[in-house]
């Protein structure tokens, strides 16, 4: 059984809803030809214009089709090819030079910025990559769910290649349920990492509560309704003299169950057994003072009536 001094390793990680997966692209060249949109960025280099200030940098595509080159106007590429842009900025500038020449390169896409980043695991099990689609990849492993959206990315890319990992893993939890003493049971879960064991899933609910008592234990989940697989946890032991014997280590899905402290939940539960008789009780004798008042002074104001003149 795996517990703080000798731990296990587990399984190779699955993808489910709602784990966010982190994805980065390492290779991500669009097929040829490729038409420039909006927002889109290219590289511009030029040579036979100016010196000061020389035609060079990024320039984005701006929505309204065109690339704003300073003080050498505006030229339209939105639709064009990176070949078709080159000829339309030569084009431009032989409105002003007798011979330039311009070097245009494709440095990022907009759809491109699409695909990298954190993608949350839908309800579907599909990761929504924008303008390319979704992708499924439920029930998969890393390395599987790369391969299943290099494989989504190829019809739109030349040989795409992107590096996937789990930003937040929410899909594998337990739970640590604090009986309530007959005040109602509190239920918190926890993403699992791999390291946790009883103590520190006990240290995440900032240690026991008045209503707790010392008994715990570990129940963890089995396919059958007629077994049970309960590992009991010795409070003192794993605390006060540091044996780790029953400081078991957390698996996913297990839930680890404080008992309340039999004394408080009697208490409670007198409580509740008498508190309706306290309050009619007390309504009642409020009501009875309240008569007794009020008669009190109707009888003496009659008695002085009648003895008036």
């Amino acid at each position: 059984m795996p517990r703080e001094l000798s731990k296990v390793v587990l399984p190779t990680y699955v993808v489910e809803p709602p784990d966010i997966l982190r994805i980065e692209g390492v290779h991500l060249v669009p097929k040829e030809p490729y038409l420039l949109r909006a927002n889109d960025v290219i590289s511009v280099e030029a040579e036979g214009v100016l010196d000061d200030p020389p035609l060079q940098g990024a320039f984005p595509v701006e929505p309204n089709g065109t690339i704003n080159l300073g003080r050498y106007g505006r030229v339209r590429v939105l639709g064009m090819t990176v070949d078709q842009a080159r000829a339309a900025i030569d084009n431009h500038l032989r409105q002003q030079f007798r011979q330039p020449k311009s070097w245009v390169t494709l440095l990022q896409t907009r759809a491109l910025q699409q695909i990298g980043g954190e993608h949350l695991v839908g309800p579907d099990g599909m990761i929504n990559l924008g303008s390319y689609g979704s992708v499924r990849v439920v029930g998969m492993t890393l390395v599987q769910a790369k391969w299943a959206i290099e494989s989504h990315l190829s019809q739109f890319l030349e040989r795409p290649e992107v590096s996937v990992d789990v930003f937040a893993y929410n899909s594998k939890v337990y739970y640590v349920i604090t009986e309530g003493a007959g005040l109602g049971d509190t239920v918190t879960k926890f993403p699992i990492t791999g390291n946790e064991t009883v103590l520190d899933a006990i240290a995440n609910i900032q240690g026991l509560t008045q209503l707790s008592s010392k008994k715990i234990w570990i129940a963890r989940p089995t396919p059958s309704t007629c077994e049970f697989q309960i590992l009991p946890v010795h409070w003192r032991a794993i605390t006060a003299t540091g044996e780790a014997a029953t400081n078991y280590q957390v698996l996913p899905g297990d839930r680890v169950f404080i008992a309340e402290n039999r004394m408080v939940a009697w208490d409670t539960f007198i409580g509740k057994f008498t508190s309706p008789f306290e309050r009619m009780f007390g309504f009642t004798l409020l009501g009875v003072n309240t008569t007794s008042r009020l008669s009190g002074k109707i009888l003496q104001n009659s008695s002085n009536n009648n003895n008036g003149p």
